[in-house]
């Protein structure tokens, strides 16, 4: 991670990402990305995050959040572990309606309910 907010990250902090290239209709390149690992487990050198996309379709998995202005969709089907190093500058935090919306959307994608 990148500056002074690597002591400081939470769930719930947006940062900009760079996803590798892979296979199929995996997102990749340059994108935001929601924090959605436990506050608990941010000391690991992996973190768990969900990458968002301006032109995903509407779905119940696909809750929408302002980041850095824009209205964008969080692909929570696409939820993952990427290295800490992923993480390039913070881009701001989801409000908590946001983020109960987020939750919602990975309860339904990972059948939590």
């Amino acid at each position: 991670m990148h500056g002074s907010w690597k002591n400081s990250l939470v769930r719930g902090d947006v940062h900009a990402i760079k996803l590798p290239r892979r296979r199929g209709h995996v997102q990749h390149g340059r994108r935001f990305a929601v924090v959605v690992q436990a506050d608990d487990l941010l000391t690991l050198s992996t973190i768990v995050v969900c990458p968002t996309s301006t032109s995903t379709p509407g779905a119940s998995f696909h809750p929408e959040v302002v980041v850095a202005g824009e209205q964008t969709r969080v692909m929570c089907e696409m939820v993952g572990a990427v290295d800490m190093r992923a993480l390039a500058e913070h881009a701001g935090h989801l409000t908590v309606d946001e983020l109960r919306a987020v939750d919602d959307a990975l309860e339904l994608v990972l059948d939590l309910g």
